[in-house]
């Protein structure tokens, strides 16, 4: 049976420095829930249930099959609002977000359906009716690591803007963090979050 960690097969995705970088963001499948308002209400822990409900069933099914074994890749966020892509000025309550699992090219769409209705009834409360199988595509991007509360990301943030700037370059995409801390088990202050912008071509 192929085992594979899709994080080291990404590695410059997900491997990300405390000094930005730009990368190059290939098409790749995700599970993803839309919503729309505080990251700590119920309508986001719906969507984060659904996404490891059904990210879980998929990894398990195919290992029972002996078609890969690989372990659930990190929780990721797109977040906007309306009007731009920088919510660090903005109320919580109008943040739009995408929350997401990147996903093996194993995990069909029938297989998601079935992880659908088996989530469901083992969590109730659970978004999935909301979920969706989809490709997102970044491209040209640039990202730094953010190590700290999610609330004194700002200043790696103008790091990450300043750089871009230095390249030439613009923002053209959503506010895109990678969750590499599990906020229950690690201390505010060790918190390991990427953050990544889609960016505009060099200038010719």
């Amino acid at each position: 049976m192929l085992s594979t960690d899709f994080k080291k097969v990404h590695k410059d995705l997900y491997g990300a420095r405390t000094e930005p970088a730009l990368v190059d963001v290939p098409p790749l499948r995700f599970l993803a829930v839309d919503g729309a308002g505080d990251p700590d209400g119920p309508v986001w822990r719906a969507a984060v249930e659904a996404l490891y409900g059904v990210s879980y069933f998929a990894r398990f099914a195919l290992k029972n099959a002996g078609v890969v074994e690989y372990p659930v890749m990190p929780l990721q966020g797109l977040w906007w609002v309306d009007g731009g892509w920088d919510i660090t000025e903005r109320d919580r309550a109008d943040w739009r977000w995408t929350m997401m699992i990147m996903q093996p090219p194993q995990v069909t769409a029938d297989l998601v359906a079935q992880g659908i209705a088996t989530t469901a009834k083992k969590k109730p409360s659970a978004a999935v009716d909301r979920l969706e199988l989809r490709e997102y595509a970044e491209g040209p991007s640039a990202q730094i690591l953010h190590i700290g509360p999610y609330a004194a990301e700002r200043p790696t943030i103008e790091r990450l803007l300043a750089y871009v700037a230095e390249q030439g370059r613009q923002v053209c995409g959503r506010h895109h963090e990678i969750y590499l801390s599990n906020p229950s088990r690690t201390a505010p202050e060790k918190l390991k979050t990427i953050i990544r912008y889609p960016v505009t071509p060099p200038p010719a």
